[in-house]
């Protein structure tokens, strides 16, 4: 019960797995969804920041399926945070900007815990750690 209200870190590098898990798999599992179903998603896509339609959902695929896989295995992890939080700040901001706020609370979470990853990195668990050694 002591170690359990005792303000000591059960561990840094731990809740940094953690996040990269939650934020990689959540985003993932997005992005899996948008692949899976393209042709249904396509037609649907607006362009909302004036890039074309086709070109902003493929980027959203990238960051939210193959950025998120290397954040998830902790691969270039700060890199591969930027595009994801690019993609949630446009659909919190742009696309979403009208929206209620439990409408666009998703968006806004993975901002959030992409900024995190961004700041602390990949941490010991980590393929960075094993590549990179510093």
């Amino acid at each position: 019960m002591k170690k359990i209200l005792s303000s000591y870190s059960w561990g840094n590098d731990g809740a940094i797995l953690l996040i990269r898990l939650i934020l990689g798999g959540m985003m993932m599992y997005h992005g899996y969804g948008k692949i899976v179903n393209y042709h249904t998603i396509l037609p649907q896509f607006t362009d909302i920041i004036g890039i074309g339609a086709r070109l902003s959902f493929h980027l959203v695929i990238f960051a939210e399926f193959f950025c998120s896989f290397l954040v998830l295995i902790g691969f270039l992890t700060r890199f591969a945070a930027v595009p994801i939080l690019i993609t949630m700040f446009v659909a919190y901001f742009v696309a979403l900007k009208d929206a209620e706020f439990s409408v666009k609370e998703l968006p806004f979470v993975f901002l959030l815990l992409s900024l995190v990853v961004i700041v602390t990195g990949g941490g010991r668990y980590s393929v960075d750690r094993l590549v990179f050694k510093n």
